[in-house]
C-alpha cells in the first residue's frame, strides 16, 4: 500500500458544534496522522480560487458563503492510501446518504453544511494541499 498525502478541511459547521477533536481522533484511528493544520478564516477570494471548479454550478455561490461563514480547520493527513481512507471515513456528500458511522452521518446537517471535506482523488490532493500549503509547512515523520 502507499503512503498518501490529503486535504482535509473540518469546515465551520464542525467548529460551531465543537467537533474538531473527535473528527481528528477518528483520522488518527484510522491511520491517517495531521502532517500539518491550520486553524484559519478563508476569504472570500481564497474560497473561490479553491472551489472555481464548481463556479459555474447553482450552488457555487452558497458553498462559498458557507465556507466564509467561520473559521475552518485545514490539514494535511498522511497515511496508507490517504485519499480513500479520508473519502471513507467522510462519507456521502449528503449526509441522508452517509454510512452510519462517518464523519457526515454523525455530524452534518445538509448537503451544504457537511462539516468535512476531502480531498477526492491524490491528483486533486496535491494541488489542494498547494493551494494552502507551503511544503515547508508540512511535517516529516
Amino acid at each position: 500500500m502507499a503512503i498518501e498525502r490529503t486535504l482535509s478541511i473540518i469546515k465551520p459547521d464542525g467548529l460551531k458544534k465543537h467537533v474538531v477533536g473527535q473528527i481528528i481522533s477518528r483520522f488518527e484511528a484510522k491511520g491517517l496522522t495531521p502532517v500539518a493544520i491550520r486553524l484559519q478564516q478563508l476569504s472570500q477570494m481564497e474560497a473561490e480560487g479553491f472551489y472555481a471548479v464548481h463556479s459555474a454550478r447553482g450552488f457555487f455561490k452558497d458553498l462559498v458563503a458557507f465556507m466564509i461563514s467561520g473559521p475552518v480547520v485545514l490539514m494535511v493527513l498522511e497515511g496508507e492510501n490517504a485519499v480513500l481512507a479520508n473519502r471513507d471515513l467522510m462519507g456521502a456528500t449528503d449526509p441522508k446518504k452517509a454510512d452510519k458511522g462517518t464523519i457526515r452521518a454523525d455530524f452534518a446537517d445538509s448537503i451544504d453544511a457537511n462539516t468535512v471535506h476531502g480531498s477526492d482523488s491524490l491528483e486533486n490532493a496535491k494541488n489542494e494541499i498547494a493551494y494552502f500549503f507551503r511544503e515547508t509547512e508540512i511535517q516529516k515523520y
